[in-house]
């Protein structure tokens, strides 16, 4: 069996994704090739010669793949969970919360008679980058657990939603230990 060296495997990729056909055509969609890299949806055996015959379909394919190795995957990230206390300065008010870490902050306030939440990452943190790349879903717990937010940061590094509960959320906190954390969803 011969054995072929990595260069040697790179010079055939790059061959394969640099030749011209007249008349190619895109012959997959992104999402069949976006499956197939995840995993999620392996190539049937028509689709691989569609990819394998269309130098333009095999370009796009290696495109996306690049992309895909570029951005992190939420279970690749440096941070899991950060979780914060609401201080016994916070009695009865709208509370603003920080994470132990310094990382998320917590903020409530009226609009319309309704309570609104606003998880916010901290641009000093050290996986902020990171995590903004990756768009990962967000959980905000209380300290029985129970899911008070859930949702993808925007580009500014900000999630904001109505408050899912009836009672106010700082005594709301303060019956459940006092306790939040912040956590990816995980696969």
């Amino acid at each position: 069996m011969d054995v072929i060296s990595n260069n040697e495997r790179n010079l055939i990729a790059e061959a394969l994704v640099m030749r011209r056909r007249e008349g190619d055509r895109l012959m997959l969609s992104d999402a069949v090739m976006l499956g197939a890299l995840d995993g999620s949806r392996p190539f049937t055996p028509a689709e691989r010669a569609a990819l394998a015959d269309s130098p333009l379909t095999l370009r796009r394919f290696s495109h996306l793949a690049r992309e895909r190795r570029a951005r992190p995957a939420a279970n690749d990230l440096a941070w899991s969970t950060s979780q914060g206390l609401l201080r016994a300065a916070d009695a009865g008010e709208a509370p603003l919360l920080r994470t132990d870490d310094g990382h998320w902050q917590l903020s409530f306030f009226a609009e319309g008679g309704n309570w609104q939440v606003l998880l916010k990452l901290s641009a000093k943190a050290p996986f902020a980058a990171a995590l903004l790349a990756a768009e990962p879903m967000l959980n905000v717990r209380d300290g029985a657990g129970t899911l008070l937010l859930q949702g993808r940061l925007d580009a500014d590094g900000e999630f904001e939603a109505a408050w899912p509960l009836a009672a106010d959320p700082g005594l709301h906190l303060q019956q459940h230990g006092g306790i939040f954390s912040v956590s990816p969803v995980r696969d």
